[in-house]
């Protein structure tokens, strides 16, 4: 058996345990087996998603679908606490990730950096969720006079967010948050620099890929549409976009870490007519 075999063999059992329990909200049991996923996935492996067989591959659905509600209830349980704390903005790094998204969001500013983005106007982070640690980590250390518009489809993670943020009133004057489908936003995608799209916002390559159409349609040309993706075993955790998968789109960037960062990033711009 080769390494790439033994590394699916223990995720398959992994997602079967996953797949009993009862709820997937935070507690012992369930933060030992994601902790435990989250480490094999980010060991190196040379898995290729589109090449494994179809029973691997609807393993792997189901997996992501599991990771991204487990992932809502643990940020949903963080931020509904943090948020009645005297003064949240301070306690965010209380939140177990803090670390890998204070790593994330180092790199994503090269990246744009890099690709000439400088101190951007306004940009919109779309699937920012209820712990908008992306936005929130962006936009005090790398951007500190851009405007942010926060999307996402739940209005409860959006009230929760808007509370840690309004305990920073600096903050709060440049961050939005916006309760609202990417796909029924139109007009508005037109006014920003950038746009980040979380890794989460379609749990499918089908999904994604029609959001990306949608966004490209709307957005301003010459803007940046920045996409989370993952590699090789990464994979099984999140939705991957290749370059085949953005076909109107010029490809700035494609950065795959090798560190414990999990998300790949796709730097795409919309080209000028």
């Amino acid at each position: 058996m080769s390494s790439d075999d033994l590394l699916i063999a223990q995720i398959t059992q992994l997602h079967s345990s996953i797949s009993k329990l009862e709820s997937l909200k935070p507690c012992k049991q369930v933060n030992s087996l994601f902790t435990h996923l989250v480490n094999l996935c980010i060991l190196p492996s040379s898995i290729d998603i589109k090449s494994l067989p179809q029973e691997v591959q609807n393993m792997r659905e189901s997996l992501i679908n599991l990771c991204g509600h487990a992932e809502a209830l643990l940020e949903l349980e963080f931020s509904s606490f943090i948020s009645l704390t005297p003064e949240p903005m301070k306690n965010v790094t209380l939140f177990p990730y803090y670390g890998n998204y204070i790593k994330l969001a180092h790199m994503e500013n090269k990246i744009l950096k890099e690709n000439g983005v400088v101190n951007p106007k306004k940009v919109a982070f779309v699937g920012s969720g209820p712990m908008p640690l992306s936005s929130i980590i962006i936009a005090t250390h790398h951007l500190p006079s851009t405007h942010f518009d926060n999307f996402d489809i739940d209005h409860k993670a959006n009230e929760v967010a808007r509370k840690i943020v309004a305990s920073d009133a600096a903050l709060e004057m440049r961050m939005k948050f916006v309760t609202q489908d990417i796909m029924e936003v139109r007009e508005r995608l037109g006014q920003y620099d950038c746009i980040f799209l979380a890794a989460l916002v379609g749990m499918s390559k089908e999904a994604k890929v029609k959001i990306l159409g949608h966004t490209w349609k709307y957005m301003k040309e010459g803007g940046l549409l920045l996409v989370r993706s993952a590699k090789g075993a990464r994979a099984f955790l999140y939705p991957v976009i290749e370059e085949c998968d953005v076909v109107n789109f010029e490809v700035l960037t494609i950065f795959h870490p090798t560190d414990d960062v999990i998300n790949s990033v796709v730097l795409l711009r919309k080209p000028k007519a």
